[in-house]
């Protein structure tokens, strides 16, 4: 008697048990008994009494109503029931109450023709599902035909479909910041329809509200207490409509394109060919945008979501995602994706991705992206990103990025961080750090491993020595050494200021400082300097190279002396001298030896003193 009623006790904790467990937040028994008081403010005592937590879009509550309610020993729901109107409905997801407007109930109607059509339409309307209003520019198409629409303000649209012999179609509606609806419908019969949408929820939108918002003292409570939530980034455009804001989109592309392409931003197909006359005007009708083709031929221009093969416009070509593999165009290319194989424009191609191609233009190539290959331009080649292949133009070059290659430019390159490689300009070369080569009329560097070859070599954290020096032709001589010490150019003028034996010079010449010894103090430097000697007249030529290898010893931090012997060659048409300029050079007590009846050398010296 005993086993049986203990087991009796236990079935029966067991039984009810289960069922208080089992019970759910919105079959909670409550007491609630307020007067005047916000809604916002009701909730709280309602989610503290009930111990579960409220959530809800702050766009759907009106959180300052005020409330007078009294209840006894009633369940959650149908306190909110009597909290809210029948457009709200309360959904339970583990120990939370979500309220949310009650969808709108609308009926698909379909009015079936009597006769089977081969060219059928489906029309009708498209309504927000939770406040009823009309959405316009809301895209219905049919992803097999390739068949769109935009609503108007009144939410309309109307379809024009090819018959097909599958028993069903699908159309799809869709809209920035709602969900897709899809709704299956029957071929080869003209019909109406209406469909709803549901907002996508925002999570910067949503209200939590927990049991503890209600314990917290009045005068520590505000607005933004009872708003827990992450905020989240607020939705924008996809990658693939960055075409539509550049300035040829912006101009060429209708603004049904741009909703088109936002609206349907994660749709895409891929068909074998399209052709089209201009945007929107072709065999993929509204829809090209969203398609990837192999073969693509737009006899004015053309608008597509990429290509795969070959694409050919007359005039330009619109791509929003990656080309593949031959692209040219009468006058510019724009792409959003990536591309790869030949790239070819009558005046510009502009890249908003990475390229791995060979690209040719007339007038300029923009690459947003890394660019890989050989970029060749009539006058400016411009990549915001690297470069690992051959930049050419005939004006410009620019790379923000590393530069591993090769830049030739008639005016200017410019590497805004490195260069691995090969700068040749007419005018200047720029990098930030070199680590190459650099031939143009001025180079600058910020910092130098490599070698600058040019009339100006800057490098701003390098080598710079202001010199004055004598020697057996120019008893003073001021010079001007930039670049870095394993490679450095001269500036250098000079003169002779006898009455009787005057000499002006000035020229360029090449340098390499050798330490001998590790503190540096003491080095060894090769130099190679080319002047031209004045002596009176400008009608003949006298040109005077010397190679002089000089010993130098820093005595300061920045200042060095130093002395060594040069050979000089002596290039002179003059026939006599000038009074009161120095002829012959060198003067006639030097030994020399003669090459020709033009060409002198002889062994002399040269000393100075270097400042910084």
């Amino acid at each position: 008697m005993k086993r049986s009623r203990f087991w009796g006790t236990l079935i029966t904790l067991f039984f009810f048990g289960g069922i208080s467990f089992g019970q759910g937040v919105l079959s909670k028994n409550v007491s609630l008994d307020v007067n005047r008081q916000r809604l916002d403010n009701v909730l709280e005592i309602l989610s503290n009494k009930g111990d579960f937590y409220f959530s809800y879009s702050s766009g759907i509550v009106k959180k300052d109503s005020l409330v007078s309610l009294s209840v006894r020993n009633k369940t959650v729901k149908e306190v909110l029931n009597l909290l809210f109107n029948t457009t709200y409905e309360f959904r339970e997801s583990g120990n939370y109450v979500i309220i949310r407007k009650a969808p709108i109930r609308m009926t698909i109607v379909t009015n079936k023709g009597v006769v089977e059509e081969r060219i059928y339409s489906v029309s009708g309307y498209v309504y927000d599902e939770q406040s009823g209003m009309a959405i316009n520019e809301a895209s219905v198409y049919e992803k097999k035909l390739l068949a769109a629409a935009l609503t108007d303000n009144e939410g309309y649209f109307k379809l024009k479909l090819k018959s097909s012999k599958a028993s069903t179609a699908i159309l799809t509606v869709s809209k920035e910041f709602y969900e897709d609806t899809s709704v299956v419908i029957e071929p080869r019969h003209s019909q109406q329809l209406t469909i709803t949408m549901l907002p996508v929820e925002r999570e910067e939108d949503k209200v939590i509200i927990s049991p503890e918002d209600y314990l917290v003292p009045d005068s520590m409570r505000s607005e933004t207490t009872i708003d827990t939530s992450a905020k989240a980034p607020v939705i924008s455009a996809a990658d693939s409509a960055k075409v539509e804001r550049t300035g040829m989109g912006r101009f060429l592309l209708s603004a049904k394109q741009k909703v088109q392409s936002l609206n349907l931003r994660k749709f895409f197909t891929t068909r074998p060919f399209q052709a089209s006359l201009i945007p929107g005007l072709g065999s993929h009708g509204k829809m090209s945008g969203q398609v990837v083709n192999n073969f693509s031929l737009n006899a004015i221009g053309g608008y597509t979501a990429g290509t795969n093969g070959v694409e050919i416009g007359g005039v330009f070509n619109i791509d929003k995602k990656e080309v593949k593999y031959f692209q040219a165009a009468g006058v510019f290319n724009v792409v959003g994706g990536q591309v790869t194989g030949f790239q070819v424009a009558g005046v510009n191609n502009t890249v908003l991705d990475t390229v791995r191609a060979f690209q040719a233009a007339g007038v300029s190539n923009l690459v947003k992206g890394k660019f890989g290959g050989v970029q060749i331009a009539g006058v400016y080649n411009h990549v915001t990103d690297s470069v690992k292949g051959v930049q050419i133009s005939g004006v410009g070059n620019f790379a923000r990025k590393k530069v591993s290659g090769v830049q030739l430019a008639g005016v200017m390159n410019f590497s805004n961080k490195e260069i691995r490689g090969v700068q040749i300009s007419g005018v200047i070369n720029y990098t930030k750090k070199l680590k190459g080569v650099q031939f143009g009329l001025i180079n600058i560097a910020d910092t130098s491993d490599g070698y600058s070859i040019g009339l100006i070599n800057i490098i701003l954290k390098g080598y710079h020595k202001l010199s004055f020096s004598s020697n057996e032709v120019l008893d003073v001589n001021a010079a001007f050494k930039t670049g870095n010490r394993k490679f450095y150019s001269i500036l250098q003028a000079g003169v002779n200021t006898s009455e009787t034996n005057r000499v002006y010079g000035f020229g360029y010449g090449l340098g390499s400082e050798l330490p001998l010894n590790k503190r540096k103090n003491i080095s060894f430097n090769p130099e190679l300097v080319s002047q031209y000697l004045y002596l009176g007249t400008w009608d003949y030529l006298n040109l005077l190279n010397r190679a002089q290898l000089n010993f130098n010893l820093r005595i300061a931090k920045f200042v060095s002396v130093y002395a060594g012997p040069a050979y000089s060659v002596y290039i002179s048409d003059q026939p006599s001298g000038v009074a009161g300029y120095r002829f012959p050079v060198p003067a006639s007590s030097y030994k020399t030896h003669s090459f020709s009846n033009r060409v002198t050398g002889w062994l002399g010296w040269n000393a100075g003193i270097n400042i910084f």
